[in-house]
C-alpha cells in the first residue's frame, strides 16, 4: 500500500467518523422530535430516518471496501528487516571490536606509562 493509497485510505475512514457522528445527530434528532410535547413532526422524522439510513448504507458500503483493501495488503513483500537486522548485528560487532580495541590501547598505554 503505498502512501497515496493509504492517504485516501485515512481519508475516506475520516470521512466514515464524519458521517458516523452525522448518524448519531440524526438519532439524537428523531429523539428529540419525539419527546416534542406538541407531538413529533412526522416530514421531519421521515427526512431524518432516510438520511440516516442512506448514511448507514454509505458507512457499510466504504467500510467492506476499505477492509477488502486492508486484506489485500502484503505488508513483507518489500519488508527490509532482514537487511535491517544484519546490519544492526553488525554495527554491535563493530562497537565490541572498538571497545577491544581501546582497551587493548589503554594497556599499551599504561605499560609506556610504567616503562
Amino acid at each position: 500500500m503505498d502512501s497515496q493509497s493509504q492517504n485516501t485510505s485515512l481519508q475516506r475512514l475520516q470521512n466514515v467518523e464524519k458521517e458516523i457522528v452525522r448518524v448519531l445527530e440524526l438519532a439524537g434528532g428523531v429523539m428529540d422530535e419525539m419527546a416534542n410535547p406538541t407531538g413529533p413532526r412526522k416530514e421531519l422524522i421521515n427526512s431524518h430516518c432516510l438520511e440516516f439510513m442512506q448514511l448507514i448504507k454509505d458507512i457499510q458500503v466504504t467500510l467492506r471496501d476499505e477492509i477488502k483493501s486492508a486484506c489485500e495488503y502484503r505488508p513483507f513483500e518489500k519488508c527490509d528487516y532482514g537487511s535491517r537486522i544484519t546490519n544492526e548485528i553488525c554495527c554491535k560487532k563493530l562497537d565490541y571490536v572498538i571497545s577491544q580495541l581501546d582497551g587493548m590501547k589503554q594497556t599499551i598505554d599504561e605499560y609506556h606509562s610504567a616503562v
